[in-house]
């Protein structure tokens, strides 16, 4: 019989050749970019520019229907696609508007495209799936007492989209919810338009005005306040928090202006389109710098056995991310001391300005507690891997007060002034980008005129904590 139809010739065409194509390639494989401590997250071959999510939520136990969209430049020739997902199911997948093959290996969705992508052509990949809420253990989704937020840090994007789940590749974001109409959905970024209202429920779009990596991306569903406000410079401010407790947390949410002045006051200008805090009743044992859009545990906030300093140090620490880590990314999951550090130093720097825990005292204390947290953890830029099934095993003292530490030391080594140029150089040359290491070693022996390289590394990779700059008399350890 003659086919008359282009459209069905078109289709029978597209699955002869992923036949033909499956047929002769060997099976898939999980893949990855070679990072020391997630040797299978992320993808070779390409790179993303941006992600188009859709949700649609029903409650925080159904999984979410969902669509995600990636629009990416191939770096190379690709005759396989991988992508990190995993707990959803995969109803279909697209690459360059034909159907493509899908298999799960591991935690890779593999595609097979219809006819090899070749190097350096965009690439238009679409995924319909399921999203599934699994709670804190397995990361991703976080279920709260009325609704869903996100906790991805470190690895745990693709247990909710499937998507190149590293740092190093940041990607603009657009956000489509759709809930229940007596629910609110807040994300990343800014709206695009006012939600849209079909039957009983509605759909929220935001977009992202600046690159963002995969584990800072924030949906938060919930019966919801959304509390707004202005910063310094006219910065538009949204903070998220349970609707019946607006009023009892406002005195806190009125802090965060205070806040982003005296960072900028440090550092420069904040980077990006808008900042808050989201106050989740949820139970995460963490806060998290979700880019623009910071979570907070409730219980943070209840006033039980938290003196106000304290919380006010530990605001100011999520907000410190927003410079160090989203918006300079580490270029390698080894490098997240340059997160965890730097926000504890700034943490370290408010509580030494309240007059609540001296920064000298904290710094000593760590310096009689490094050699310990190094030999549990490893030195602070080439840190143990977590242990499996323990999500956010990463995150040990070595990276937090042990890498502040260094900080403190190379402030110490270069002055005072020298290092707060090296500060505000930092943010500003890479802002917005992905930096490691070895880049930040470079900049600080630039800054401070001399090769700081020999000084660094004991700090950076040592064993043993080096001796402290200008205090001999810390050189005696006790525990």
């Amino acid at each position: 019989m003659q086919l008359t139809s282009p459209r069905l010739r078109a289709a029978l065409l597209a699955a002869a050749s992923l036949t033909l194509v499956a047929a002769v390639l060997p099976p898939p494989t999980p893949l990855g970019i070679g990072d020391r401590l997630f040797p299978e997250l992320g993808n070779p071959g390409y790179d993303v520019l941006s992600y188009d999510l859709s949700f649609t939520y029903k409650d925080n136990r159904t999984p979410l229907d969902a669509v995600t969209v990636i629009d990416a430049r191939a770096l190379e020739p690709l005759e396989r696609i991988n992508l990190d997902f995993t707990h959803g199911k995969v109803a279909s997948a697209e690459v360059n508007g034909e159907p493509a093959r899908f298999e799960s290996v591991g935690e890779d969705l593999v595609l097979t495209p219809a006819r090899p992508v070749t190097a350096h052509v965009p690439l238009h990949i679409t995924v319909r799936h399921t999203s599934v809420p699994r709670g804190r253990a397995d990361g991703g989704w976080v279920p709260t007492e009325d609704g869903l937020a996100m906790a991805n840090q470190a690895d745990a994007a693709h247990r909710v989209f499937p998507c190149n789940d590293h740092p190093a590749d940041k990607a603009f974001f657009t956000f489509r919810v759709t809930a229940p109409e007596a629910l609110t959905v807040v994300t990343n970024g800014v709206p695009v338009a006012a939600a849209l209202r079909a039957g009983s429920s509605k759909t929220w779009t935001y977009r992202t005005l600046h690159p963002m990596a995969t584990e800072l991306a924030q949906v938060s569903v919930g019966r919801s306040a959304v509390v707004h406000g202005t910063g310094p410079h006219g910065l538009p401010l949204r903070d998220v928090v349970p609707a019946g407790d607006r009023k009892r947390l406002d005195p806190w949410l009125r802090k965060t202006a205070g806040h982003i002045a005296w960072m900028e006051e440090r550092v420069g200008r904040y980077p990006f389109e808008n900042y808050g805090v989201l106050i989740a009743r949820a139970t995460t044992g963490f806060e998290l710098e979700t880019q623009t859009l910071s979570l907070f545990e409730h219980s943070l906030f209840s006033g039980d056995g938290y003196p106000e300093w304290y919380v006010e140090s530990v605001m100011v620490h999520e907000l410190a991310h927003q410079w160090f880590g989203d918006s300079v990314a580490p270029r390698t999951w080894s490098d997240l001391w340059l997160n965890e550090g730097h926000a504890t130093w700034y943490e370290a720097l408010y509580a030494d300005g309240l007059g609540k825990y001296s920064l000298e005292r904290r710094m000593r204390e760590a310096y009689q507690r490094s050699d310990q947290w190094r030999a549990a953890g490893g030195p602070p830029a080439a840190p143990k891997a977590a242990a499996p099934g323990e999500k956010i095993g990463l995150f040990r003292p070595v990276v937090y007060d042990g890498a502040a530490l260094i900080l403190y030391a190379l402030r110490q080594e270069i002055g005072t002034q020298a290092f707060d140029r090296l500060e505000r150089r930092w943010v500003a040359e890479h802002k917005d980008g992905v930096a490691g290491t070895q880049d930040f070693v470079r900049l600080a022996s630039q800054v401070a005129g001399r090769d700081l390289t020999a000084f660094m590394e004991p700090w950076l990779y040592g064993k043993t904590t080096p001796a402290m700059p200008g205090h001999p008399e810390w050189s005696g350890k006790s525990v």
